[in-house]
């Protein structure tokens, strides 16, 4: 098991300003780097608290790779519909060569309504445009004089540079929040994955795992524990009560975020995305002890923690967490307090059962 951060903003400037939460953040992986976790993630997002202030990880993970030394850098995801390839690919093989080869790159389709307004781009293109991006990028990095006729980019013969620091180029990671046949696409291809346990049963998380497993099988590739991501809120304290009541609060400020991003679904609607108006009813309603007690949320002691964990691990085998540890206008001093006791008392019980 490998675990590292996730920096997921969920806050706007009536609460932290933009300076603060970056300051504050690249604090959290300066940290990070020190205790030993295995990465810092974060997200491409536009517009909405949720996720709002960050429109580019690369930036961030870019002044976060200048301040570390060993913790690797995960966009969690990049959004290829809203970049053109050849920007893309270029800015990443720079974050590649700025870190000396830490960064894993996760892509993501992106599912947010009020994005693809602003950026003028159709819902119903997002799956085609996702794995034309995808595949385009992964050739820019891999190949020289790269010829490219697709359906939304043409373009060649190129040969990208920066060249990237890890060749073939680095691990790639496709987001599938929903979908279990992306997982399938993505083991056919030699990707790794990204899923969302919070949002779906645990059966279903099960199924997708056991559908990537299987194709990566009969594809010839073995994915490590470093090719499977999951995120999850993560809220520790000495203190039980004390964990769950403020890891609660964190929850509740979260799923706010989100029900406002989310609220345009109610008059949307996409082939490319079956059922997500659905969305906006489960929304905002979050269940936190439910969550807690399904194991969809590691909140609570450190002896707590790893009891959750260990389900999880029973569960789904052994793969990389992404630790959730900010949400709102949380106090660093909270977000390092859980980094912390989780550093402690966890990271080292892991390590050992590797």
């Amino acid at each position: 098991m490998k675990f590292g951060i996730n920096l997921f903003p969920t806050v706007g400037p009536a609460e932290k300003s933009a300076g603060q939460h970056f300051e504050e953040s690249l604090r959290l992986a300066e940290l990070a780097d020190e205790l030993g976790f295995h990465h810092v993630k974060t997200v491409e997002h536009y517009f909405h608290e949720y996720g709002g202030y960050s429109p580019d990880p690369v930036t961030f993970l870019a002044a976060a790779a200048a301040r570390t030394r060993r913790v690797r850098l995960v966009t969690g995801a990049v959004l290829p519909v809203f970049t053109h390839p050849l920007k893309l690919a270029g800015k990443l093989a720079m974050l590649d060569n700025i870190s000396q080869g830490r960064l894993d790159v996760g892509f993501g389709r992106a599912f947010l309504p009020d994005e693809f307004t602003a950026f003028e781009i159709s819902m119903d293109e997002s799956r085609a445009r996702f794995d034309e991006g995808v595949e385009a990028v992964r050739r820019l990095w891999a190949e020289e004089d790269v010829v490219w006729e697709g359906t939304f980019h043409r373009f060649g013969p190129v040969t990208m540079l920066p060249r990237t620091w890890q060749r073939p180029h680095p691990r790639i990671l496709v987001a599938t929040a929903k979908t279990p046949a992306s997982a399938e696409a993505a083991a056919r291809a030699g990707h790794g994955v990204m899923l969302v346990p919070s949002i779906n049963p645990r059966e279903q998380v099960q199924k997708t795992l056991s559908l990537y497993r299987d194709a990566a099988s009969a594809a010839g590739f073995k994915p490590t524990e470093e090719d499977i991501h999951m995120s999850y809120n993560c809220y520790l304290a000495e203190d039980g009560q004390e964990a769950r009541q403020k890891g609660g609060q964190a929850s509740e400020r979260a799923n706010r975020a989100l029900a406002s991003a989310v609220s345009a679904w109610r008059e949307t609607r996409s082939a490319d995305y079956p059922g997500y108006e659905k969305i906006v009813e489960k929304a905002g309603r979050g269940d936190f002890d439910r969550a807690v007690a399904e194991r969809k949320a590691l909140v609570g002691t450190p002896d707590e923690v790893r009891a959750a964990i260990d389900d999880i691990r029973g569960w789904f085998g052994d793969f990389t967490i992404s630790l959730q540890v900010i949400s709102g206008a949380m106090p660093f001093e909270e977000s390092a307090r859980t980094m912390r006791l989780f550093a402690e008392h966890l990271l080292p019980h892991y390590a050992a059962n590797d």
